[in-house]
């Protein structure tokens, strides 16, 4: 069957995409775009065209299984500037998302309608590309460069009604009848003695736009995409839509999308955008494996990360039950909820009214029996595992058979607490990131016998409350904390080498890295799990901590801080640092910021490939997906084991070994056979 179909409605030529699930712009939708177009153009008796789609989108975008094959004929641009040459007009009829090459076939097209819900956008940059169709040289021209700008340097889709505000959509339509209004659209424009045609446009072009805009919109919007190549050739190809005819300006657009295609950038953002969805299949289970029912979720603790756990069930409109041992704890939990919910919705997140709801969902309690009747309990209580051993037993007792019991541990062995139970294959970690509300991440810990059904319904329920799920097996840190933990200690060692830690902290933030081993100390506080009682200065954290330097919280640690939290580097911490230095005996080392990189991220690659190798993780794209989304990795470097890739592990094992390292025997296996990570 044809993916492009097409029937006369009377004068009115209906073309129509199918191409599930997106109806991604493939070579077969292209060419029969490109037939349809010629068909009307040689059938007198049609007089206008109307281009839509079936299943819930308009079309999303190119398809990006083509991307680095070789390319086949027609090619998009082609089809578009066929659209757009049309004598007869043509009305696209969007509903679902219209994004990237879907809204510059949009653009093409002489008139656009859309349903009221639909969504438009340009999220190329996102994959570190830029509109390769004309989208560049065209959106300016039918909205303005001021509303284009934002559009395609940032990538977030707008609303229909905000699309016809700013002139992209020319009318909106009931979701139920977009076909229809499409035709009687096209069939009152009929007799129009011309049709507006975008590449030819030049009433919302302000050519006094100049230097002083464009660097005002870099300074206010891309300091959060530091380090991304993508946005500023996106901003060079929209500045060509005001200096340059538009023909000057697709070959400008052209050339600047070749650079960023062939760059590492874009194969690393493409290479996370696959990992993400990669992560999410797991091998060994069955595809009729069914999901269990998830109508209520209990959490034990309404702290920190208790509150924002919760958070996540009650926006998915999931009802949750938190318990405390405290009455004050319970409300001071509850009350930081609602501040947070309040938070977001004086940013527009939500309504008034949504808030209210979140809240209703919520019962709070200080009775565990309370929790008998969950579907799901997660525990988010002190990570000591005789602590989380007791709260399973009794859970166990209480919680009604066939539930799933889950522990927030960041390191704790789960198949321990697993042990204590009379269900362990209904237990498993699920393991979120803090702010648990606002971080992607959440590691799913299988045990030895969590049953494949309690780890699917696991992974549809971190899809429906909107996170990225990566499995991991059981092993101390798991995937991102075990990983951690060899970069504290060659960040640690440099200490006692007389590197400065805010030499240390910054050749990761200069690699793109929100912070350093450091700065993230001072700010969790130095005296977590530090014994004052105990403490004989014998390491620079206990000399640090005995002189009340216990980071940001007392206004030094590492650093000294200001009021604002700012910092600065201490002469005292140089003094306690340089005098540890000379007892260690070792001559000052002096190395670059670049080394100083290798020597912190080079091990964690090869912790990362010992998790491969054990069968921890499932593939070395879901530790990238776990670095990325929980711990602030550069996504375009693609991860630390695409990373890794890219320099090559030959390079990262003889670097390894130079710095007194073991290599793991299955990164140095790779290496040896001039092999990737990733595929």
């Amino acid at each position: 069957m044809s993916v492009i179909s097409t029937r006369k409605d009377g004068d009115v030529l209906v073309v129509t995409s199918k191409n599930p699930p997106v109806n991604a712009l493939g070579q077969a939708v292209r060419a029969g775009l490109a037939d349809a177009i010629a068909q009307a153009a040689a059938d007198d008796t049609i007089k206008a065209i109307v281009i839509t789609c079936e299943g819930r989108t308009f079309f999303a975008g190119a398809d990006i299984t083509e991307f680095g094959k070789p390319p086949v004929g027609p090619s998009l641009p082609e089809v578009i500037d066929a659209i757009e040459a049309s004598a007869k007009p043509v009305v696209a009829a969007i509903h679902g998302t219209a994004l990237g090459g879907g809204l510059e076939v949009a653009l093409g097209c002489h008139y656009r309608i859309a349903a009221a819900s639909a969504k438009l956008g340009l999220p190329e940059v996102k994959l570190g590309l830029l509109p390769g169709a004309g989208g560049t040289q065209r959106l300016p021209r039918v909205v303005g460069v001021e509303a284009a700008l934002p559009m395609v340097v940032k990538g977030d889709p707008i609303p229909a009604a905000t699309a016809e505000r700013i002139g992209l959509v020319d009318k909106l339509v009931a979701d139920d009848q977009l076909t229809e209004s499409g035709v009687a659209f096209a069939r009152s424009v009929i007799g129009a003695s011309s049709h507006p045609v975008s590449s030819a446009r030049t009433d919302k072009i302000d050519t006094s736009l100049g230097d002083a805009f464009f660097d005002e919109f870099r300074k206010t919007e891309l300091r959060r995409l530091k380090g991304f190549e993508a946005p500023e050739a996106c901003i060079q190809a929209v500045r060509a839509a005001i200096d340059l005819p538009f023909a000057d300006g697709i070959k400008r657009e052209r050339e600047l999308f070749g650079q960023l295609m062939t760059g590492t950038q874009s194969a690393a953002l493409r290479h996370v955008f696959f990992a993400e969805r990669a992560a999410s299949k797991i091998d060994g289970i069955p595809a009729d494996t069914p999901v269990l029912p998830i109508a209520k979720v209990g959490i034990l603790g309404a702290g920190t990360m208790g509150g924002g756990i919760a958070m996540n069930f009650l926006t998915a409109g999931i009802p949750v039950t938190i318990l405390e041992r405290e009455q004050a704890a319970l409300d001071r939990g509850v009350a930081i909820i609602r501040k947070n919910y309040e938070r977001s919705a004086a940013r527009g997140k939500f309504t008034t009214d949504q808030v209210a709801q979140c809240m209703d969902r919520l019962t709070p309690t200080l009775e565990m029996t309370d929790l008998a009747d969950c579907d799901l309990v997660i525990e988010a209580v002190f990570e000591h595992m005789e602590v989380k051993k007791e709260v399973f037993t009794k859970l166990d007792a209480i919680v009604k058979p066939g539930a799933i019991l889950a522990s927030n541990t960041s390191y704790l062995n789960v198949d321990e607490m697993a042990a204590v139970t009379k269900r362990p294959e209904y237990v498993l970690g699920l393991h979120f990131f803090s702010p648990a509300n606002v971080m992607r991440l959440l590691e799913i810990v299988k045990a030895a016998k969590t049953a494949p059904a309690v780890l699917k319904t696991a992974m549809a329920l971190s899809k429906k409350i909107g996170k990225v799920a990566v499995v991991s097996g059981v092993c101390h840190g798991f995937i991102g904390n075990r990983m951690l933990s060899p970069r504290q200690q060659a960040a640690n060692a440099m200490l006692m080498q007389g590197i400065a830690p805010w030499a240390v902290d910054d050749a990761l933030t200069d690699f793109g890295m929100p912070m350093g081993p450091f700065q993230m100390a001072d700010l969790a506080g130095l005296d977590l799990g530090w014994d004052k009682a105990n403490s004989k200065g014998e390491t620079i954290r206990d000399v640090l901590c005995e002189r009340d330097r216990r980071g940001q919280k007392t206004g030094k640690g590492f650093y000294d801080y200001d009021e604002n939290r700012r910092r600065t580097p201490s002469k005292e911490v140089e003094e306690i640092i340089a005098a540890f230095a000379a007892k260690s005996g070792g001559a000052a080392q002096s190395f670059t910021s670049e080394e100083i990189r290798d020597r912190l991220l080079f091990p964690m690659v090869n912790e990362g490939a010992k998790i491969l190798d054990e069968g921890m993780a499932q593939r070395a794209s879901d530790i990238d997906t776990v670095w990325i989304n929980g711990y602030g990795w550069p996504a375009y470097t693609g991860g630390p084991m695409f990373w890794a890739d890219t320099i090559g592990l030959d390079t990262v094992v003889a670097g390894l070994k130079a710095f007194g390292h073991e290599v793991s025997p299955y990164l140095a296996d790779k290496a040896a056979k001039g092999e990737r990570f990733n595929g």
